[in-house]
């Protein structure tokens, strides 16, 4: 099947790097690629026309204030998504769903809803609007297998809940041809002890939001430094690399909050960077990788394992999806003491020699069930067969919804 005009639906100009990359397999497999973002320059935008796909400037802001404006700015996205014919509107990142499935009633064309993260599932006042609202997706794809299964209990039947993962390009992490030799040359540009054993978490920091009854930093930072105090006692050689910065005025004020509550600046065992272009550097440098989030999708354990850097993740989300017994741990969300006795577990493999094997293991891993390459064409395949269905369906057994009325 070729010839199809898939619009895609974005939120963000700047993340969701993935959607260039889906976009050019569409256009391999002699479809068209449309992709409606927000207006202005952005990371995205800028590699989406490197790619030579047509990006449209969004009428809507996919903000959801209570007022007429909001009315108005959904019906242009109506127009605009009705003037361009597609076959498929595929939508990513929770905002673009709302607004594309209000926008888009009674218009006739296949909508694919592409999950990557499960954080709004955990909430249970959006979980209660989508039970209603998932039925106007012919196909959700989920990012992750702990996704699927929250749309299931939603009642989402299990053939339109499929689980595809985002991926990882494998030929961008390649772990290090000389281990030892370039590990050394990462720390002395990082500033890191050559002889420490190195912890890495990767994470932007964001602001505390309600979970569990209580306010909490998502990426679980605050549980890592709890849990780093501990182990830290045991373990002086021991050294903590963080990248990432705060996301957002609300997260450099959590991460400056961060810092002073537990005293980073003056904490000789913690060196804290900001993002950074290419984390590979940092991966390189690190013995262990660690994300403690407490509720995440497949997130940066991937990048970690395919540079062969085994993981310590918590049991949020689909982090267990992303090790095996022989290439990580899993321990309780927000149990700060377990994750102290998981990363001691780890530094016992380290001081016997055993934990790069570990590493090489993860590598495997991650090129068995997280090749973005193979991802990308399973996506593409889901997007097909859904137009197919369409097309193979009797119009008078549509429902007034399909049928337009």
């Amino acid at each position: 099947m070729t010839g199809l005009r898939i619009v895609v639906v974005t939120k963000t100009n700047e993340g969701g790097a993935w959607i260039a990359t889906q976009a050019r397999t569409l256009q391999a497999r002699g479809h068209e690629p449309v992709v409606i973002l927000p207006a202005g320059p952005g990371r995205l935008t800028a590699r989406l026309e490197e790619l030579g796909v047509r990006t449209v400037a969004s009428p809507f802001d996919f903000r959801f204030r209570p007022t007429p404006a909001t009315v108005v700015r959904l019906w242009r996205l109506r127009r605009l998504l009705r003037g361009l014919r597609p076959d498929v509107v595929n939508y990513h990142l929770y905002a673009a769903a709302l607004a594309v499935r209000l926008a888009s009633l009674g218009l006739r064309f296949r909508r694919v809803h592409t999950v990557v993260g499960p954080l709004f599932l955990e909430s249970p006042v959006i979980r209660a609007v989508e039970r209603v609202l998932c039925r106007l997706d012919h196909l959700v794809v989920c990012g992750t297998a702990y996704t699927s299964r929250r749309y299931g209990e939603l009642g989402l039947p299990v053939e339109r809940r499929p689980t595809v993962t985002v991926g990882i390009d494998m030929s961008h992490y390649t772990p290090p041809e000389r281990r030892e030799s370039e590990r050394a040359k990462a720390r002395a540009e990082l500033g890191l002890p050559q002889q420490a054993f190195v912890v890495i978490m990767v994470a932007f920091v964001y602001p505390p939001r309600r979970l569990d009854g209580a306010r909490r930093g998502i990426k679980g930072h605050d549980v890592l430094f709890e849990a780093w105090r501990v182990f830290r006692t045991r373990r002086p050689d021991a050294h903590l690399l963080l990248v990432g910065g705060g996301n957002g005025p609300g997260g450099v004020a959590y991460r400056n909050e961060l810092v002073r509550r537990y005293d980073v600046t003056a904490d000789s065992s913690v060196t804290w960077l900001n993002s950074v272009e290419d984390v590979r550097p940092a991966y390189r440098a690190a013995n262990l990788s660690v994300s403690p989030s407490l509720s995440e999708g497949h997130g940066a354990p991937v990048e970690a394992h395919a540079m062969s850097v085994p993981s310590v993740v918590s049991d949020a989300g689909g982090l267990p999806e992303t090790v095996d017994g022989q290439s990580g741990w899993v321990v309780p969300r927000g149990d700060a003491t377990a994750l102290a006795e998981a990363l001691e577990a780890a530094y016992r493999e380290y001081a016997t020699g055993r934990l790069d094997a570990h590493g090489d293991h993860a590598r495997r891993y991650t090129e068995r069930h997280f090749d973005r390459q193979q991802a990308e064409h399973r996506v593409v395949d889901l997007v097909e067969e859904t137009v197919g269905r369409r097309r193979a369906t009797d119009p008078r057994r549509l429902s007034p919804l399909e049928a337009g009325e």
